[in-house]
């Protein structure tokens, strides 16, 4: 075996051990060209990689998530709103079979009838009976006699020259009752206004 020959220290001179660890903590050449420590290197970089790696995983993952929920809730909605479409007209049409019945007992009647008061009476009883079933429903008739003309109300069919001064952009004649649902516009009301 062979003997080293250690040469004397200088102050300028590091010591072994201190060299030893300088040259494993070389500098190498970064990818962006700079030099960084080794083992800087090692520890930083790779664990923020890593950090930023899965937090890009959660957020995609939240995302996916949340576009998926969203579908569901359109898809339910628009479920709902056709179930509700379909059943809010079921009860209408319910709440209406009794003065269909009222109607079919008046046309089997209309033959046989020889009182013309009693059908008159029941024909007014039907009719009564409707617009009641109307007004439960919102829909209420538009106030046309003597009311000045209301383009937003009205359809004017005709104009006729006023009577009286007093009638002028009035309404003389309603040939065609309108209608308002909830303070909507059904059917308009065509009229006949003074000119």
């Amino acid at each position: 075996m062979s003997e080293e020959i250690k040469e004397p220290r200088t102050d300028r001179e590091e010591p072994l051990e201190q060299q030893s660890k300088t040259e494993c903590q070389s500098e190498i050449p970064s990818e962006e060209g700079t030099t960084e420590n080794l083992t800087e290197q090692s520890t930083s970089p790779v664990s923020e990689e890593e950090r930023l790696s899965a937090e890009l995983e959660k957020l995609r993952d939240t995302h996916l998530r949340l576009v998926a929920e969203y579908d569901n809730y359109r898809k339910r909605t628009l479920k709902e709103k056709s179930e509700l479409i379909r059943s809010g007209g079921e009860k209408a049409l319910g709440d209406l079979l009794p003065v269909v019945d009222d109607l079919d007992i008046a046309l089997q009647n209309l033959d046989k009838a020889t009182d013309l008061e009693a059908l008159k009476e029941g024909m007014h009883l039907i009719h009564s009976k409707f617009l009641d079933y109307l007004m439960r429903q919102g829909v209420r008739p538009i106030e046309t006699a003597g009311q000045p003309f209301d383009e937003e109300l009205h359809e004017a069919i005709a104009t006729f020259p006023a009577p009286e001064e007093a009638q002028k952009g009035k309404i003389i004649d309603c040939v065609k009752k309108g209608y308002t649902l909830h303070d909507k516009v059904l059917r308009h009301a065509s009229v006949v206004v003074g000119q």
